[in-house]
């Protein structure tokens, strides 16, 4: 149970990092250095005591990542300065699932029993409990619209991301080869790293197109540069905790206990993470909230049960 609950902890310390760093980089600058960081640890792992970028699942885990790690971190690095962790956390994590499912139901042919379809409505309205507007003041303090958005994109994304690895570990699975989870990681994580670099390379066009001068745009990239070493423990502390440290401990779970036992756990990421965004970031979640995550998180529980 230690090795899900510490995948569990550090999910959650790397939501609430990147929110840290998004606030003082900009989701697009913060993605790309923390897939960076990320991408240059698993690297070292994947080349030095693992299988690298070998097996002809490979095009399909790099793929993988181009939409989960690529378009579902550009989106999700969007809406955590927007919503918070907290809040991010639930929509991504929960709409996630459903959304994996119905891509294996597409692609693979798994069929969606009646329990699975009841969990997937329990957990869409959890989701909807928690991020419905409220009424007057707090409206536009707590409900941003593009954010939401922006959380469904990571969302459908991450779970699209995760069908796409099952196909590309049966395709390793049909030649008898079998790959590590921080491997699979690593690989995935390189189609993340290219739209990241291209994300960030347009942003940085544009702004270089709407400066005046040269030597404006020497003051921004002074500017750049200190934001960066501000962001900096924060970028390794959501590299470290999420794709590195964080995937690593979740593997060791699989491999020890049952996934029967270490879904449910995992699952209660958006709820592990209420009190590190109320100490790190000032967020006071409401009754309803915590209702509506609860509902949410009971549904990927079930959903996790019954699959």
């Amino acid at each position: 149970m230690i090795p899900a609950l510490l995948a569990t902890f550090l999910f959650c310390l790397s939501a609430v990092s990147a929110t840290r760093a998004t606030r003082i980089l900009g989701g697009i600058s913060a993605n790309f250095w923390r897939l960076l960081l990320a991408t240059l640890l698993l690297g070292i792992w994947a080349h030095s005591f693992a299988q690298g970028i070998r097996g002809e699942g490979f095009e399909m885990f790099f793929w993988s990542g181009v939409v989960g790690f690529g378009l579902g971190d550009l989106a999700l690095y969007q809406a955590l300065p927007r919503l918070g962790s907290r809040l991010t956390l639930l929509l991504v994590h929960c709409v996630a699932a459903p959304s994996a499912a119905f891509a294996e139901w597409l692609w693979l042919g798994t069929t969606l029993t009646p329990p699975q379809i009841a969990s997937i409505a329990c957990i869409l309205l959890g989701v909807a409990v928690a991020l419905w507007p409220l009424n007057g003041e707090s409206t536009a303090k707590h409900f941003d619209l593009v954010g939401v958005a922006y959380g469904l994109v990571a969302a459908i994304g991450q779970g699209v991301g995760a069908a796409m690895s099952r196909l590309a570990y049966d395709i390793n699975g049909r030649q008898d080869f079998h790959i590590d989870g921080l491997t699979a990681a690593y690989q995935r994580i390189l189609g993340g790293l290219l739209l990241a670099l291209i994300a960030l390379l347009v942003m940085k066009r544009l702004r270089f197109k709407q400066g005046e001068s040269h030597h404006e745009s020497s003051q921004e990239d002074r500017k750049a540069r200190s934001k960066r070493r501000a962001a900096l423990p924060w970028i390794i502390g959501t590299a470290l905790a999420g794709p590195t440290l964080g995937v690593g401990c979740y593997q060791w779970a699989l491999e020890a206990i049952p996934s029967g036992l270490v879904l449910p756990i995992v699952a209660t990421t958006p709820l592990m993470v209420i009190p590190l965004s109320a100490w790190m970031e000032g967020d006071k979640p409401t009754m309803r909230s915590l209702a509506g995550g609860l509902i949410a998180v009971l549904g990927v529980i079930l959903l996790g049960k019954f699959r």
